[in-house]
């Protein structure tokens, strides 16, 4: 029999596939066109909703797993947040695809969404576990730190959204991270999840990779980003391991840190933290000579190596993992340095 992780994945998989066009035909019909200008890359009105395509696949998939397959009742309540919250923040980003909300507008629709997960369903981190063994209990601090690691990881991912495919792959890479150490953690909801969550970002991918046929807009980056950062909490809650936090902190650690050095770069450069600049690793990668193709492979590359240091630290201990970080956190700053990552550059 299929594992059921394997079903989600395939499922969410055919779907994306089957519904792109579809979407690709309806933003064409509707006017949701991704136009040219100085901070993009495209030449030519580019369809934009393709988190239609995305949302569709992972909610048919999740729910038919729920309805069909034998799984525990304990995991419907996390289920269900997450479609609803997930749900709200997918609204959020289509709104935006068509009418360009307001930044503080689209954050509130961000924090209103993280705290129906945390508030209403009690998908939150109470405690972290120290390298040694210990329990920090966060306890009125949960919710708010809980609502600001969503709204946070929601954003990086939407923010590395810059070229063809970049941002499905990397969320690809880093839902197939989080799966692989959920299977040997014996997590079947985080394995189910982000299965799914894969196989709607791979099936998007055929006709987002360079040259894109469709972007998936802020629908799907923001989409995508919620729902990794609300499974990565309930995998760190049914977890007690030291490293579980860090581990979606490395699946995910390129678009986190390209965001961490957009802030510092804007705040050193006495910019605006939300005012868009070309200054991003990607921006840098094609500065250097990079084509858009040779660019989101090198990143892919960079992400899956990532991706396989987070799943290597579930092997070692507590200790040797933190160090494992700190090595891996200082050869991407020195990289970053060395391109003039913290450099303003507006066009």
């Amino acid at each position: 029999m299929m594992p059921v992780f394997v079903a989600a994945f395939f499922l969410a998989f055919v779907v994306a596939i089957l519904a792109t066009p579809a979407v690709i035909a309806l933003a064409a019909k509707t006017g949701a066109l991704d136009k040219p200008d100085s901070r993009k890359v495209h030449n030519k009105p580019i369809p934009r909703i393709g988190g239609v395509a995305i949302y569709s696949a992972f909610m048919l998939s999740t729910l038919s797993v729920m309805i069909f397959a034998d799984f525990p009742d304990e995991f419907f309540k996390e289920i269900i947040g997450l479609i609803f919250s997930g749900s709200v923040i997918f609204a959020v980003g289509l709104i935006d695809d068509y009418k360009n909300l307001p930044a503080k507008v689209k954050l509130l629709g961000q924090i209103i969404a993280a705290s129906i997960l945390v508030i209403l369903f009690d998908v939150r981190i109470d405690f972290i576990s120290d390298p040694f063994g210990d329990y920090i209990y966060l306890d009125f601090f949960a919710i708010p730190a809980t609502i600001f690691w969503l709204v946070g990881i929601t954003n990086t991912v939407n923010l590395i959204d810059g070229l063809d495919g970049l941002a499905a792959g990397i969320s690809s890479i880093a839902a197939v991270t989080i799966l692989l150490v959920a299977m040997e953690d014996n997590i079947l909801l985080v394995a189910v999840l982000t299965a799914a969550i894969a196989g709607a970002a791979v099936g998007f991918l055929f006709y987002n990779f360079n040259p894109a046929s469709i972007f998936m807009g802020d629908s799907g980056a923001l989409f995508l980003g919620f729902m990794l950062a609300g499974i990565s909490i309930i995998g760190a809650v049914k977890s007690a391991a030291t490293i579980a936090l860090f581990v979606p902190i490395l699946a995910l650690g390129l678009p986190i840190l390209d965001t961490t050095f957009a802030i510092i770069r804007r705040f050193r450069g006495h910019v605006p933290i939300f005012k868009p600049d070309k200054g991003h690793l990607h921006h840098r990668l094609l500065a250097l000579g990079f084509s858009q193709r040779q660019a989101v492979l090198l990143m892919y590359v960079i992400s899956a190596l990532l991706g396989l240091s987070a799943v290597a630290l579930t092997e070692v201990s507590s200790q040797f993992a933190i160090f494992i970080l700190l090595i891996v956190l200082a050869a991407i700053l020195y990289g970053a340095l060395k391109i003039g990552i913290f450099s303003i550059r507006t066009n």
